[in-house]
């Protein structure tokens, strides 16, 4: 199959590409530079028409803040909106019939701590963020697409960037006081099996895509224990602060994700 993959510079895009280029996928990444000499590449920027021929589109790109999703229109929604909202309509205009994945969040449920989210559950997004992911989904619905309601994404990170818990790790080597927390993730290449399964349907629909509930105490015990540095644990966090995602239905189209077992690879995989 042919795939255009927008974003594949990124933490989430990156290994969604490189997962499916795995599976002996054709990959075309649309963005300002190149993500790996491997794939073809074509200059593009949100808010731009492509004219491709692929038969599916992953969607990934997404501008904001750096270092911010909620948040992530700084002080410019205007900016915010037109690039991410009219900017994905743009972009699935020019890539005519080609099948779409879109990567969407968590965040379109809003907060609801100590709830379990499945994907039947009314959506009350409560930051910008979280309602732009969500009429972006209606669009992407209109189209008979999928959305992937992602959460925390880790993994070894594209080539020239740091991977996302390199400050954390720093902080903690160093022997700063690190906050407690508790999150959940998925490791990028699990999110890229989840995108391979999407692929494969031709209905819409919205799956949920999480994997660990991971204590920060527990995810730098780990690291210590991979990489032989040590610094003050923080105390436990309080998963009842969490709201975790149900994931049934991507599990029984048969999506296996590593879960905790594979999180002391994953972090020397990271830190090498």
């Amino acid at each position: 199959m042919r795939v255009a993959v927008t974003g594949a510079t990124g933490l989430a895009g990156y290994p969604i590409a490189a997962h499916l280029a795995g599976l002996g996928h054709d990959i075309i990444t649309l963005g300002r530079r190149p993500a790996s000499a491997d794939w073809e590449h074509v200059n593009w920027a949100l808010g731009d028409r492509p004219r491709l021929v692929c038969d599916a589109l992953v969607h990934c790109a997404f501008d904001h803040v750096p270092g911010r999703y909620r948040g992530g229109e700084g002080d410019d929604p205007e900016r915010f909106l037109r690039l991410n909202g009219d900017g994905a309509r743009h972009l699935f205009d020019g890539m005519g019939d080609a099948r779409i994945v879109f990567l969407s969040s968590r965040a379109v449920y809003g907060d609801r701590p100590g709830t379990t989210l499945v994907e039947d559950m009314l959506p009350l997004p409560d930051t910008l963020y979280g309602r732009l992911k969500l009429a972006t989904e209606g669009e992407v619905a209109s189209r008979r697409g999928v959305s992937l309601r992602a959460t925390g994404i880790y993994g070894p990170p594209p080539p020239g960037r740091d991977h996302k818990w390199a400050g954390l790790f720093a902080d903690f080597a160093a022997g700063r006081s690190i906050a407690p927390r508790v999150a959940t993730e998925v490791h990028g290449d699990d999110l890229g099996a989840a995108v391979a399964l999407a692929l494969d349907r031709d209905i819409p629909e919205v799956l949920n895509v999480s994997d660990i509930l991971l204590d920060r105490r527990d995810l730098l015990a780990t690291y210590a224990a991979v990489s032989g540095r040590t610094g003050h644990l923080p105390p436990p966090g309080d998963p009842a602060s969490v709201s975790a995602m149900d994931c049934g239905r991507l599990h029984t189209m048969g999506w296996t994700p590593r879960g905790l077992h594979g999180l002391s690879d994953a972090i020397r995989m990271m830190i090498r």
